[in-house]
C-alpha cells in the first residue's frame, strides 16, 4: 500500500536530505512544497520521481489540496537567516498556522514538527522568538497526533549556511577569521542522522517533544580546524578580536540584502551553552554517525557534496 508524505520546506537543508534518503523507499509517495524558486527547481531536477510544488505557505492557496489523502506531513519550513523580522513571522509562524489549518481540513492523521534547540537558548533574535512562538502554537494542536523535534545546529549535504558556507569561504579567502579564542562549545548535529530520526518518527508514529542534540561537544575553533583538515583549502586560520569581527559583519550586512552570517548569529555563537542530550539512538532506533566521519561524508561525498543551494 502506497503511503503519501508531505514535506514542507522541502528544498532546504533538512528537506533535501530527508528526500534524498527517503525517495527510494518502496511504496512511498513524496510531495515536497517550498517557496524558494531556485532551490525548488533544483529539487525537481535532482528528484524527478517526486512531486514538487512551489508555493508560499504563508498564503492559503491551491497547495493545500496536495494534503488530500496524505498519511503524514513533515512541518519543516523555516526562516533561519535574514534581517527582516516580517520574513521570520511569515515563514515560521503564519505559514505554520496555514499548514495546520490545511491538515485539519484534509484530516491528516499525523505530522512531524521540526522545531529548534533555540527554544531552550539564551539567544534573543528574530529566529529564536519566532521559532518559540511556532512551537507554542504547535503545543495547542491537540487534535492531530504529532512529534516535536528540536535539533541543534545541523550540517550536511546542501548546507548553504552555517558550516557549508564557512567551508566554501575557506576556498574563497586567503584567511579564515575565528572570533576571540574560538572556545565556544557547539553540539553540531549531522543532518543525515536527523533525517533518520524523522524517518523513524514517520514509521513509528512517535509523539512527544524531543531535544535532538549532537552527541559530541566540540569547540567552535576546533570544529573549523577539523573542516580545514578535511577539505585542505587555501585559507589560513587566524583569530581576531570579537569586536572587530562584529564590526566587519555589521558593515557587510549594510551592503548585502541576505548575508549568510549576521551580527545576531555571531552574538548567538559566542554564548557559552550546551543543550540537553537524550538517548535518541535508543528512542528512535538509529545509530549516530561519528562527527568526523559525518563531516567527511558532508564535504567529500561525490553525489551531493558539490551541490550548493541558493540563499
Amino acid at each position: 500500500m502506497t503511503q503519501k508524505i508531505i514535506i514542507t520546506g522541502a528544498a532546504g537543508l533538512a528537506g533535501q536530505n530527508l528526500i534524498a534518503r527517503l525517495k527510494d523507499k518502496p511504496g512511498l509517495k513524496i510531495v515536497g512544497i517550498d517557496k524558494h524558486p531556485t532551490n525548488t527547481a533544483l529539487l525537481r531536477r535532482m528528484h524527478p520521481e517526486i512531486e514538487v510544488i512551489e508555493a508560499d505557505l504563508a498564503n492559503p492557496g491551491a497547495w493545500s489540496e496536495a494534503l488530500a489523502g496524505a498519511d503524514a506531513l513533515v512541518l519543516n519550513q523555516a526562516q533561519i537567516g535574514g534581517l527582516v523580522e516580517r520574513e521570520f513571522i511569515d515563514n515560521n509562524v503564519t505559514a505554520t498556522k496555514c499548514i495546520v489549518a490545511a491538515m485539519r481540513e484534509h484530516k491528516t492523521p499525523y505530522f512531524v514538527h521540526i522545531s529548534s534547540s533555540v527554544v531552550n537558548s539564551k539567544a534573543d533574535d528574530f529566529y529564536t522568538r519566532t521559532k518559540t512562538t511556532q512551537e507554542q502554537f504547535i503545543d495547542t494542536v491537540d487534535d492531530i497526533p504529532h512529534v516535536v523535534l528540536r535539533p541543534t545546529l545541523m550540517f550536511g549535504w546542501f548546507d548553504r549556511k552555517h558550516l557549508g558556507w564557512l567551508r566554501r569561504f575557506m576556498d574563497r579567502a586567503s584567511v579564515f577569521p575565528i572570533p576571540s579564542d574560538g572556545k565556544f562549545i557547539r553540539q553540531p548535529l549531522y543532518v543525515g542522522d536527523f533525517a533518520a530520526i524523522i524517518a523513524s518518527s514517520l514509521e513509528r508514529r512517535k509523539t512527544g517533544t524531543y531535544d535532538i542534540s549532537g552527541l559530541e561537544q566540540i569547540h567552535y575553533g576546533e570544529l573549523i580546524e577539523v573542516i580545514h583538515h578535511i577539505v585542505k583549502p587555501k585559507a589560513r586560520i587566524v583569530h581576531i578580536p570579537y569586536g572587530l569581527f562584529w564590526a566587519l559583519l555589521f558593515v557587510y550586512g549594510k551592503f548585502s540584502k541576505n548575508p549568510p552570517f549576521t551580527t545576531s548569529q555571531l552574538e548567538a555563537l559566542v554564548i557559552p551553552e550546551t543543550f540537553p542530550v537524550i538517548d535518541w539512538e535508543g528512542i528512535f532506533g538509529i545509530k549516530a554517525t561519528p562527527l568526523r566521519k559525518a563531516m567527511t561524508e558532508t564535504f567529500l561525498d561525490p553525489r551531493y557534496a558539490g551541490i550548493i543551494l541558493d540563499f
